[in-house]
């Protein structure tokens, strides 16, 4: 039971963040779950490829909610949606095969110099000016083969990354942050089932883990990370933004630092 209310804890944390700072839960959620499962002795072999496959399934239920919206408002470029998934498909599963690979320690790492880089560009505002248009078929599978692919090795929905490239490609910003809402279910799909199929069996994972998904963070985060968000939402349109950011870049330069130097 105390662990149930932990994960209640962290879905209500990881949701009120995410809304208030307009990002994908996963960002957060992976972080503060390899310290969850630290600390509840969770074998160092497997922990961090839990927190993954974990963030992952928890993004497949908060994307369904969050796609309906921006679809309700017309606001999702199907048209783009549907190559860029090809390349998704093929992207996500490569990235959890990727993961595979690697110890959970180095795993950890990676995921360090991720959340550094996007505490530097949320810390600075850094965002690509539109340079170039939309591009055809091939281009747009090819850029969502490398989107899946680096958003299921850090357990990310991919709008850290797809909404950049959309912005780089002239798409307003409305569409972009729509576009990639949408993107961000397959991603989160693919990636928590071939999660679940790599860590099938595995003798250290622990008691309600199926594969590299741990069930009890999995309800206790879904359930009250939803509801919160609206709340982080609410908070985002009365205090500073930018001042907001720049708190959060700090706290993720923080994390990343750790994961690098632990």
């Amino acid at each position: 039971m105390t662990t149930l209310l932990l994960y209640l804890v962290l879905g209500a944390a990881a949701g009120t963040l995410a809304g208030l700072f307009g990002i994908g839960g996963g960002l957060i959620i992976v972080p503060v779950l390899v310290l969850t499962f630290e600390a509840q002795g969770v074998a160092p072999e497997v922990l961090t490829h839990l927190a993954v496959g974990t963030s992952l399934a928890t993004i497949v239920v908060t994307s369904i909610s969050s796609v309906k919206a921006h679809h309700a408002k017309g606001a999702v470029r199907w048209d783009w949606f549907s190559p860029i998934a090809i390349g998704i498909v093929i992207g996500s599963a490569l990235g959890v095969k990727t993961a595979g690979m690697l110890s959970g320690p180095i795993l950890q790492k990676v995921i360090g110099v991720f959340a550094i880089c996007m505490a530097i560009q949320m810390g600075l505002g850094l965002k690509p000016k539109g340079s170039r248009t939309i591009p055809g078929k091939p281009g747009l599978i090819g850029a969502g083969g490398i989107i899946g692919w680096a958003s299921a090795i850090f357990g990310i929905g991919g709008g850290s990354l797809s909404v950049p490239f959309l912005t780089w490609c002239n798409a307003k910003m409305q569409t972009a942050v729509a576009t990639s809402a949408a993107v961000g279910l397959p991603i989160a799909v693919v990636g928590a089932l071939v999660n679940i199929q790599e860590g099938w069996g595995h003798e250290l994972l622990p008691e309600w883990a199926t594969g590299y998904v741990y069930w009890p963070a999995f309800i206790g985060i879904v359930s009250m990370s939803v509801i919160f968000a609206k709340l982080g939402a609410k908070l985002a349109h009365s205090l500073p933004a930018d001042t907001l950011k720049r708190i959060f870049a700090v706290l993720l330069l923080f994390v990343g630092s750790r994961f690098l130097l632990s």
